[in-house]
Protein backbone atom coordinates (compact mmCIF):
# COMPACT_ATOMS: atom_id res chain seq x y z
CA UNK A 1 0.00 0.00 0.00
CA UNK A 2 1.44 3.43 -0.87
CA UNK A 3 2.46 5.34 2.25
CA UNK A 4 1.28 8.97 2.22
CA UNK A 5 2.43 9.30 -1.43
CA UNK A 6 1.15 12.80 -2.04
CA UNK A 7 2.78 14.06 1.12
CA UNK A 8 6.23 12.87 0.11
CA UNK A 9 5.65 14.02 -3.45
CA UNK A 10 4.77 17.49 -2.22
CA UNK A 11 7.55 17.78 0.34
CA UNK A 12 10.50 16.37 -1.48
CA UNK A 13 9.63 16.00 -5.15
CA UNK A 14 10.05 12.24 -5.56
CA UNK A 15 7.75 9.91 -7.54
CA UNK A 16 4.70 7.96 -6.45
CA UNK A 17 6.24 4.72 -7.64
CA UNK A 18 9.41 5.30 -5.64
CA UNK A 19 7.44 5.96 -2.47
CA UNK A 20 5.35 2.85 -2.91
CA UNK A 21 8.40 0.65 -3.32
CA UNK A 22 10.75 2.34 -0.89
CA UNK A 23 8.79 2.72 2.31
CA UNK A 24 7.93 -0.09 4.73
CA UNK A 25 4.23 -0.49 5.45
CA UNK A 26 4.48 -0.04 9.20
CA UNK A 27 7.42 2.24 9.82
CA UNK A 28 7.78 5.88 10.71
CA UNK A 29 9.55 8.05 9.78
CA UNK A 30 10.17 7.48 6.06
CA UNK A 31 12.90 10.03 5.37
CA UNK A 32 15.87 10.91 7.59
CA UNK A 33 17.54 14.31 7.47
CA UNK A 34 20.68 15.48 9.26
CA UNK A 35 20.61 19.24 9.77
CA UNK A 36 22.94 22.17 10.24
CA UNK A 37 21.86 25.78 10.61
CA UNK A 38 23.32 29.26 10.50
CA UNK A 39 21.45 32.12 12.19
CA UNK A 40 22.00 35.31 10.20
CA UNK A 41 22.19 38.81 11.70
CA UNK A 42 22.19 42.13 9.91
CA UNK A 43 22.39 45.85 10.60
CA UNK A 44 21.87 46.83 14.22
CA UNK A 45 22.18 43.23 15.40
CA UNK A 46 18.79 42.30 13.93
CA UNK A 47 18.04 38.67 13.21
CA UNK A 48 17.48 38.40 9.47
CA UNK A 49 16.93 34.68 8.89
CA UNK A 50 18.33 31.18 8.98
CA UNK A 51 20.40 29.26 6.48
CA UNK A 52 19.59 25.54 6.46
CA UNK A 53 21.73 22.64 5.27
CA UNK A 54 19.80 19.36 5.20
CA UNK A 55 21.51 16.08 4.31
CA UNK A 56 19.14 13.28 3.28
CA UNK A 57 19.64 9.59 3.95
CA UNK A 58 21.30 7.56 1.21
CA UNK A 59 18.15 5.68 0.18
CA UNK A 60 16.12 8.82 -0.36
CA UNK A 61 19.05 10.53 -2.07
CA UNK A 62 19.26 7.69 -4.59
CA UNK A 63 15.53 7.79 -5.38
CA UNK A 64 15.19 11.52 -5.81
CA UNK A 65 18.21 11.91 -8.09
CA UNK A 66 17.32 9.19 -10.59
CA UNK A 67 17.65 10.43 -14.15
CA UNK A 68 19.30 13.75 -13.24
CA UNK A 69 22.80 12.89 -14.49
CA UNK A 70 22.36 14.81 -17.73
CA UNK A 71 25.81 14.15 -19.18
CA UNK A 72 25.89 10.51 -18.02
CA UNK A 73 29.29 10.86 -16.39
CA UNK A 74 28.27 9.14 -13.16
CA UNK A 75 28.47 12.34 -11.15
CA UNK A 76 25.77 14.81 -10.13
CA UNK A 77 26.78 18.46 -10.16
CA UNK A 78 24.98 21.37 -8.46
CA UNK A 79 23.98 22.58 -11.94
CA UNK A 80 22.29 19.27 -12.71
CA UNK A 81 20.51 19.45 -9.35
CA UNK A 82 19.53 23.14 -9.58
CA UNK A 83 15.99 22.55 -10.81
CA UNK A 84 15.28 19.97 -8.14
CA UNK A 85 16.70 22.26 -5.44
CA UNK A 86 14.46 25.16 -6.47
CA UNK A 87 11.34 22.97 -6.74
CA UNK A 88 11.85 21.24 -3.42
CA UNK A 89 12.61 24.45 -1.55
CA UNK A 90 9.46 26.09 -2.91
CA UNK A 91 7.32 23.05 -2.02
CA UNK A 92 8.42 23.25 1.61
CA UNK A 93 6.34 26.42 2.07
CA UNK A 94 3.22 24.30 2.63
CA UNK A 95 4.86 22.92 5.77
CA UNK A 96 6.38 26.20 6.98
CA UNK A 97 9.81 24.81 6.08
CA UNK A 98 9.62 22.55 9.16
CA UNK A 99 11.06 25.53 11.01
CA UNK A 100 9.87 27.71 13.87
CA UNK A 101 11.78 30.75 15.04
CA UNK A 102 11.04 32.93 18.03
CA UNK A 103 12.94 36.11 18.79
CA UNK A 104 12.51 37.58 22.28
CA UNK A 105 9.52 35.26 22.74
CA UNK A 106 7.65 36.26 19.55
CA UNK A 107 7.20 33.79 16.69
CA UNK A 108 8.53 35.12 13.40
CA UNK A 109 7.12 34.85 9.89
CA UNK A 110 9.33 33.82 6.99
CA UNK A 111 9.62 35.33 3.53
CA UNK A 112 10.18 33.18 0.45
CA UNK A 113 13.41 31.18 0.60
CA UNK A 114 16.37 32.14 -1.55
CA UNK A 115 19.65 30.62 -2.73
CA UNK A 116 18.44 27.01 -3.08
CA UNK A 117 21.27 24.61 -3.83
CA UNK A 118 21.80 20.87 -3.87
CA UNK A 119 25.05 18.93 -3.81
CA UNK A 120 25.77 15.21 -3.77
CA UNK A 121 28.45 14.30 -1.24
CA UNK A 122 29.27 10.62 -1.47
CA UNK A 123 25.91 8.83 -1.54
CA UNK A 124 23.97 11.56 0.28
CA UNK A 125 22.23 14.63 -1.06
CA UNK A 126 22.42 17.97 0.77
CA UNK A 127 19.88 20.75 0.23
CA UNK A 128 20.77 24.23 1.41
CA UNK A 129 18.73 27.42 1.31
CA UNK A 130 18.38 30.76 3.05
CA UNK A 131 15.09 31.32 4.88
CA UNK A 132 14.78 35.08 5.53
CA UNK A 133 12.44 36.70 8.02
CA UNK A 134 9.73 38.89 6.54
CA UNK A 135 10.82 41.58 8.96
CA UNK A 136 14.28 41.52 10.57
CA UNK A 137 13.92 41.89 14.31
CA UNK A 138 16.19 43.01 17.13
CA UNK A 139 16.98 40.27 19.63
CA UNK A 140 18.04 42.59 22.42
CA UNK A 141 18.72 40.71 25.64
CA UNK A 142 16.15 38.06 24.84
CA UNK A 143 16.98 34.85 23.03
CA UNK A 144 16.50 33.58 19.52
CA UNK A 145 15.05 30.07 19.53
CA UNK A 146 14.87 27.84 16.47
CA UNK A 147 13.07 24.50 16.25
CA UNK A 148 13.34 22.11 13.31
CA UNK A 149 10.94 19.15 13.11
CA UNK A 150 8.10 17.60 11.13
CA UNK A 151 4.83 17.75 13.15
CA UNK A 152 3.68 14.50 11.54
CA UNK A 153 7.04 12.71 11.95
CA UNK A 154 6.99 11.61 8.31
CA UNK A 155 10.47 13.15 8.08
CA UNK A 156 12.93 12.71 10.94
CA UNK A 157 15.28 15.65 11.50
CA UNK A 158 18.40 15.25 13.61
CA UNK A 159 21.08 17.81 14.37
CA UNK A 160 24.49 16.92 12.97
CA UNK A 161 27.43 16.28 15.23
CA UNK A 162 30.33 18.71 15.42
CA UNK A 163 30.97 22.32 16.34
CA UNK A 164 29.53 23.74 13.11
CA UNK A 165 26.01 22.38 13.63
CA UNK A 166 24.73 25.81 14.81
CA UNK A 167 26.62 28.82 13.53
CA UNK A 168 26.10 32.56 13.83
CA UNK A 169 26.73 35.01 10.99
CA UNK A 170 27.12 38.70 11.74
CA UNK A 171 25.90 38.34 15.33
CA UNK A 172 26.76 40.97 17.94
CA UNK A 173 29.84 40.31 20.03
CA UNK A 174 29.30 37.84 22.85
CA UNK A 175 26.34 35.99 21.32
CA UNK A 176 26.53 32.22 21.57
CA UNK A 177 24.44 29.30 20.34
CA UNK A 178 23.59 26.12 22.23
CA UNK A 179 21.76 23.07 20.91
CA UNK A 180 19.22 20.76 22.51
CA UNK A 181 18.49 17.37 21.05
CA UNK A 182 15.19 15.54 21.60
CA UNK A 183 14.96 13.18 24.58
CA UNK A 184 13.01 10.73 22.44
CA UNK A 185 15.18 8.88 19.93
CA UNK A 186 13.66 9.24 16.45
CA UNK A 187 16.05 6.61 15.11
CA UNK A 188 14.48 4.03 17.41
CA UNK A 189 10.85 4.77 16.50
CA UNK A 190 9.25 1.82 14.76
CA UNK A 191 12.37 -0.33 15.23
CA UNK A 192 13.26 -3.29 17.40
CA UNK A 193 16.59 -3.57 19.24
CA UNK A 194 18.14 -5.38 16.25
CA UNK A 195 17.02 -2.63 13.86
CA UNK A 196 14.13 -4.53 12.28
CA UNK A 197 10.72 -2.97 11.75
CA UNK A 198 8.55 -3.32 14.86
CA UNK A 199 4.86 -4.05 15.04
CA UNK A 200 2.74 -0.93 15.18
CA UNK A 201 1.65 0.05 18.67
CA UNK A 202 -2.07 0.39 19.43
CA UNK A 203 -3.23 3.72 18.05
CA UNK A 204 0.11 4.17 16.24
CA UNK A 205 -0.67 2.49 12.94
CA UNK A 206 0.14 4.02 9.56
CA UNK A 207 -3.42 5.34 9.51
CA UNK A 208 -2.68 7.24 12.71
CA UNK A 209 0.28 9.00 11.08
CA UNK A 210 -1.55 9.65 7.81
CA UNK A 211 -4.26 11.47 9.77
CA UNK A 212 -1.73 13.92 11.23
CA UNK A 213 -1.45 17.36 9.66
CA UNK A 214 1.02 20.24 9.82
CA UNK A 215 -1.08 21.56 12.74
CA UNK A 216 -0.45 18.39 14.76
CA UNK A 217 1.95 18.40 17.70
CA UNK A 218 3.07 14.76 17.62
CA UNK A 219 6.45 15.53 16.09
CA UNK A 220 7.35 18.21 18.61
CA UNK A 221 8.79 15.52 20.92
CA UNK A 222 11.48 15.02 18.27
CA UNK A 223 12.21 18.73 17.79
CA UNK A 224 15.81 19.89 17.54
CA UNK A 225 16.38 23.26 19.17
CA UNK A 226 18.98 25.98 18.78
CA UNK A 227 19.06 28.77 21.36
CA UNK A 228 21.07 31.95 20.80
CA UNK A 229 21.70 34.20 23.78
CA UNK A 230 23.38 37.61 23.65
CA UNK A 231 24.74 39.75 26.50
Amino acid sequence: MPIAPLRLLTILGTTLAAVSLATPSLAHPHVWVTTKAEIAYGEGGRVTGIRHAWTFDASYSAFVTQGLDANKDGKLTPDELAGLAAENTANLAEFAYFTKMKVAGKEQAFADPTEPRMAMEGDKLTLSFLLPLKNPVAQGRGVTAVEVYDPTFFVSFALAEGTDVARLSGAPSGCAATVTRPKADPAAEGKTADGKTAEAKPGMSEAFFEALTSASNYGVQFANRIIVACP
